[in-house]
């Protein structure tokens, strides 16, 4: 009974009850890569906005937020200072759009390993993810 109450007062916990994090996986690296991609959806459950401000991995020198932007006929990555999720709304992060962009990866990540995430919300605070990896070419299993 007592490890009941303990894990429901871990999912009672703000920051899970109003940010959920759902599909995260980053994409497996080639040898010799210094950055890898991962992506995932970030459903907001508060009834205000909520915003993205910061990520940080053990598994890389830093963490940055991408958007994918067409300029002209060539489609460019570009940082910004994070991302705005609406209130009761959702924010996906997918190939081809915005990305995390893990910079000065410490080591190849591969297919099946896991790759721990901090994500840094303006309101709702730290929430951890790890984030499976999957094949280098195609989508994540299941999609």
């Amino acid at each position: 009974m007592r490890y009941l109450v303990l894990a429901l007062a871990l999912v009672a916990s703000p920051a899970l009850a109003q940010v959920e994090i759902e599909k995260p996986w980053a994409r497996a690296t080639a040898p010799g890569a210094k950055v890898a991609a991962g992506y995932m959806v970030i459903r907001n459950k508060a009834a205000s906005a909520e915003r993205l401000v910061g990520v940080a991995s053990a598994a890389a020198a830093r963490v940055e937020t991408h958007v994918t932007v067409r300029d002209g006929d060539i489609m460019r990555m570009r940082e910004v200072k994070g991302y705005d999720i609406p209130a009761g709304g959702s924010f996906e992060l997918k190939p081809g759009g915005p990305h995390l962009m893990f910079v000065d990866i410490k080591q190849p990540f591969r297919e099946g390993d896991r790759i721990p995430v901090t994500l840094e919300f303006e309101k709702a605070g730290e929430v951890r993810v790890d984030f499976p990896v999957a094949r280098l070419t195609g989508q994540r299993h299941g999609h």
